[in-house]
Formats: C-alpha cells, structure tokens, sequence
C-alpha cells in the first residue's frame, strides 16, 4: 500500500519543487483518495484525460500542464467545473509538476526530448535554467533538423531562417511555450533554438540573426517529461502506470 503523501514528499524532493517561482501549483491540486496504486499520466489535465483516468479506474491523475494558472479567473465555472466535478466524484488525485518537469537534469522534459532525438546535452542557462544547450550528433541543414523533429514527433514543425540549408551542429532547446528564450539562444551563439510554440517576433529574429527558430509544438515536445518521471514512480513505490496522449496539434 502506498499512500499519496508519500509519492508527493518523494515527488518535491527529487524535483527540488521548492526552487522553482512557477505559474501554477507544484504538486496536490485536487485531492482525492489516500492511497495511491495507480497511476494516469498525460500532458495536461483535459477532459478527456480525465475521463480516461476515469475509465481506467487510476487513483492518481499525474500531468505537467494543471488546472490553476495565474491570471485566471478564480471562480471554479464551466469546464473547470466540469473536470473538478469528475475528478472528485471519482475520488481521483491531480498532481501537476510544471517548471520543475521542464528542468530536471534526468526526467525533465528538455532532457527527455534530446534523449529522443539523440541530441548531446552540455548544459543548461536561462532564467531559472530552463534552456538546454547542446549539439547534434552530426551537423544537418535546417531543413533536414525540422525533417528529424516532424518524424520523430508526429507533428509538422514551423521552420524559421534565412536560408534552410544553412548548416546546424549547435543548438538550445526548451520544451513548450519557450519562444521567449530565442534572444538568450542568440547571445549564447548556437546555430538553432527549438522549442514549442512560436510569436511574430522570432520570424525577425531568425532571419536578421541568422539563428534557425524551429516550433516544434507544445503538446509533441512536452510529451516525455510526465513519463518519465511516471516510469519512475512506478518503479520506485510498485505501483501502476499508463500514459494517455491526445493529438494535440498546438
């Protein structure tokens, strides 16, 4: 038997949760049973992740993008409504680790991406460390890195630069809603930055800069952080885990 304080104190500790000046909650954010002897996870705590949690009878629903963000509307209304209502009607757990998912140097979403792509990771920077450096196992053109990303991602990427064949053996990555760091890639002197999302802004940048800026999605990149630390848990406390994905094309 294992019982949820537990897996949320093993939880904060490993992922430093205490460090992080994050957006929304890190850990508990519905509470539902004590014990805990399976596990859904998922990238975010939609509907349908809900439902499938549901389904398939999970006491705990572990997810990377939670339910309360700041800057949102505090009353619990609507969708919200809907998904709280279901979570707790069937006495199921949401946990949300956001930030210090993005960052962990094992488990982490930056990692876990460069992992699948076989990317060498030499390091990390930025604001609260979350852009990841490295290099390509071989230089390749800036078309065929965003070829490499859309086949092992499922998703079609947006490809920004002034030239696609301009070659690329340096680059920074940061999972999901990571635009913001193109500049801080820049002044770090890599040949590419890929992240998730893209604004009006990186178009410039990439051609004025000659730095290629790859929008690889948000949902695609940040698919394997919440995994793994599932795999983990799974295996450290003897409990079960699935993941639930969705075509999520943003």
């Amino acid at each position: 038997m294992v019982m949820r304080k537990e897996i949320l104190d093993w939880c904060a500790q490993q992922l430093a949760v205490a460090q992080f000046r994050d957006f929304s909650p890190n850990g508990l954010q519905v509470e539902g049973r004590d014990e805990v002897n399976s596990i859904v996870c998922a990238v975010t705590a939609s509907q349908a992740a809900i439902d499938f949690a549901v389904a398939q009878q999970a006491d705990m629903l572990l997810v990377h993008h939670g339910m309360f963000w700041k800057n949102e509307a505090a009353a619990i209304t609507g969708w919200k409504k809907r998904r709280i209502q279901t979570l707790l009607a069937n006495d199921i757990n949401l946990v949300g680790y956001h930030l210090p998912l993005d960052a962990h140097q094992q488990w982490g979403n930056n990692v876990q991406l460069a992992l699948r792509l076989g990317w060498q990771v030499d390091g990390c920077g930025g604001e609260q460390n979350l852009v990841q450096y490295g290099s390509l196992a071989q230089p390749l053109t800036a078309a065929e890195l965003a070829w490499q990303l859309e086949l092992s991602l499922g998703r079609v990427p947006v490809l920004l630069c002034a030239d696609q064949q301009q070659p690329v053996r340096r680059i920074a990555w940061c999972t999901g809603g990571g635009q913001g760091f193109f500049q801080y890639a820049i002044e770090a002197g890599v040949d590419a930055f890929i992240t998730g999302e893209v604004s009006e802004p990186q178009y410039h940048l990439a051609r004025e800069c000659g730095v290629v800026f790859i929008a690889a999605g948000h949902h695609a990149t940040e698919r394997y952080g919440i995994q793994a630390l599932a795999c983990v848990l799974a295996e450290e406390f003897g409990i079960r885990q699935q993941f639930f994905d969705e075509s999520n094309p943003a």
